[in-house]
């Protein structure tokens, strides 16, 4: 049986779905994209969001026909546990490019941080708060991704030139239950700040899948033909993917 039961919070719709014993929440919206799509976060919630004038109907039929993919994932939140929040404390570990660093904190002027060897050196003026280090910490993140992504992008686009695929801009920012996407309203590809902490091998594969979706739009047998043309272990990559904290 399946219950409409009205309207949630900023705009959402809430109902639930009975698939062979199991209720699926979800949250759902309409907006102005082409396709249904799902996300599925840590906190084992469920969203929505589908064309205008899509039916109630068909949104509880596409929910309906994902309830294995969706328990998969809870089974997977499950497996992980919760995030240990991030220690900012001497010694403390941050991944970047696939390789931890020791944090190092010092006390100078300028503050900056920047990469010693194994270490992660952090100076700060005045107390090293845990604040003023996420912030400085969270900024060289940023800077290093624009320039490690926007280089990588251009070579996987480079090695994609068969295709015919144009270079699309890019867009860097958190995401919490995606590694990246593509927009075809945009035409533009968006990636998840996160990823300059994993692999290259991680990033471009990300890069890869997201200009692929440029010619085809869905994750069909074609789609992924394509990835494999220039990631053949691309299988392998994804379940990486799924294990790695975003």
């Amino acid at each position: 049986m399946n219950l409409d039961i009205g309207k949630g919070t900023h705009g959402m719709r809430e109902d639930w779905v009975d698939c062979n014993g199991v209720a699926i929440p979800y949250r759902y919206c309409h907006s102005r994209r082409r396709t249904l799509g799902m996300t599925v976060r840590p906190d084992k919630s469920v969203t929505v969001r589908a064309p205008l004038r899509t039916s109630l109907h068909a949104i509880r039929d596409f929910v309906t026909r994902r309830a294995a993919w969706i328990e998969k994932a809870w089974a997977e939140f499950d497996r992980r546990g919760p995030a240990t929040p991030q220690s900012y404390a001497n010694g403390a570990h941050f991944l970047f490019r696939g390789a931890a660093y020791m944090l190092v904190i010092e006390q100078g002027a300028p503050e900056s941080v920047r990469i010693e060897g194994a270490s992660l050196v952090v100076t700060t003026t005045g107390e090293p708060s845990t604040e003023r280090l996420r912030g400085l910490v969270d900024a060289w993140y940023r800077e290093r991704a624009g320039e490690i992504f926007g280089e990588r992008l251009i070579e996987c686009h480079r090695r994609m030139q068969p295709e015919g695929i144009a270079l699309p801009p890019l867009l860097i920012r958190p995401m919490r239950s995606r590694w990246g996407s593509y927009s075809y309203r945009t035409r533009r590809i968006a990636l998840n700040l996160n990823l300059i902490r994993l692999p290259q091998a991680s990033l471009d594969y990300v890069i890869v899948h997201e200009l692929c979706h440029v010619n085809v739009r869905h994750h069909g047998p074609d789609f992924w033909r394509l990835v494999g043309r220039y990631v053949p272990d691309h299988a392998a990559m994804r379940r990486q993917l799924r294990e790695s904290v975003r």
